[in-house]
């Protein structure tokens, strides 16, 4: 795992013993047209311990898997099976579609550069590596937001809500794949750039950047792609959260006015299971929030100079984004029926239990609801 023809942690245990000869840094190994993009923050740390590369690059291979299987799967249950190409889980296979391309593009190419220990595929594929983790993680979470307004729609204005069509749908999609653009081909012009992170296997954001026209675009970015989003999913939430509790506690006055244990109407159950599939999203969004917010934390420390940022640190950021690619196919597997039970005609031996009988068509947490099944609000 080197590319300077000695065993790496033999060579790093010498090193280590040796005081690393007062000046190897963990620079040492990048070729010569990448050390343009170095930031001089960089170059008083020594070479990390070479096992830390080859546990990143075992775990992304992993997750890499795992995620391309996952997604892909989930892409072509949805895609293949009648009952599940509504409306609302076009938002669902967008997701999908976003996790499944940020594994294809960005795990082998972290996998090679884990084996060599830095960056080896030069300046240009380091910048198009940044551009397409920004991309598709800004994807993600909008596409996540436009999920949680959805459940907005349903669950909190009731019949009042206008039906989210397939026609509505596309144009969401187009405007999140805008949003995304928009905001990741800004460093390819200029405002910012995407370097090398301190591990030098992966290629973010310049947040050591001094400038502070380059600074801005960190705070910009971070708030139409972190903390609008985050507002808009707590809002969508709390009052989906308020409806549902409001119905349930106006079931139990009617069932205690009726003299009944209590009231289990089709209406009820759905209300049930629409409560059930807002928890269920909003796990999933939990999920992203905690991959991506060492990122947030980390572009801020390097912004404000808040703190010291070790490349050890940004192996940590590298591995909790990566992994939000993997969460979203399991909860879809847990948590709609009709996926497991197409799961389970296509794939059995991937079923560990036969699906619960389905009333209701869920997935993780966007369901497409007709007029006469929406509850009230």
């Amino acid at each position: 795992m080197s590319v300077m023809g000695e065993p790496s942690l033999v060579a790093w245990a010498a090193q280590r013993s040796s005081g690393f000869g007062g000046n190897l840094t963990v620079v040492d190994k990048v070729l010569p047209d990448m050390l343009h993009l170095v930031d001089p923050y960089w170059y008083q740390f020594p070479p990390m311990n070479p096992l830390w590369h080859g546990i990143l690059g075992f775990v992304i291979g992993c997750l890499s898997f795992v995620s391309v299987m996952g997604n892909g799967m989930v892409l072509y249950i949805f895609a293949s099976t009648k009952t599940l190409r509504t409306p609302s889980n076009m938002l669902v296979m967008n997701l999908a579609f976003s996790d499944f391309c940020m594994m294809c593009t960005m795990g082998p190419a972290m996998v090679i550069n884990c084996y060599y220990e830095t960056w080896v595929l030069g300046s240009l594929f380091c910048e198009l590596y940044g551009m397409f983790g920004s991309l598709f993680g800004c994807g993600s979470i909008w596409t996540m937001t436009f999920i949680a307004l959805d459940r907005y729609n349903v669950i909190v204005k009731g019949l009042s809500a206008k039906p989210l069509t397939k026609k509505t749908a596309m144009l969401r999609i187009l405007l999140i794949w805008a949003i995304a653009v928009c905001w990741t081909i800004a460093p390819m012009f200029g405002w910012n750039r995407y370097v090398p992170e301190g591990n030098m296997t992966a290629c973010g954001t310049d947040y050591l950047n001094k400038d502070w026209f380059s600074r801005s675009y960190i705070l910009v970015y971070s708030f139409f792609v972190y903390f609008l989003p985050l507002f808009i999913i707590i809002y969508s939430y709390f009052y989906i959260v308020q409806a549902v509790a409001a119905h349930e506690k106006s079931m139990r006055e009617q069932a205690k006015k009726m003299n009944v244990a209590s009231l289990r109407s089709s209406e009820a159950a759905q209300t049930s299971a629409e409560c059930k599939l807002a928890k269920i999203a909003l796990m999933t969004i939990a999920l992203w929030f905690f991959a991506w917010t060492p990122y947030l934390v980390t572009n801020y420390v390097g912004i404000f100079e808040s703190g010291k940022i070790s490349p050890l640190a940004t192996i940590w950021c590298s591995l909790f984004a990566k992994a939000n690619a993997v969460y979203n196919p399991i909860v879809y597997g847990i948590s709609h029926p009709k996926y497991r039970a197409a799961l389970q005609k296509k794939f059995p031996s991937l079923v560990c239990a036969p699906p619960p009988d389905d009333t209701v068509s869920q997935v993780s947490g966007v369901t497409n609801v007709t007029a006469d099944e929406k509850p009230a609000a």
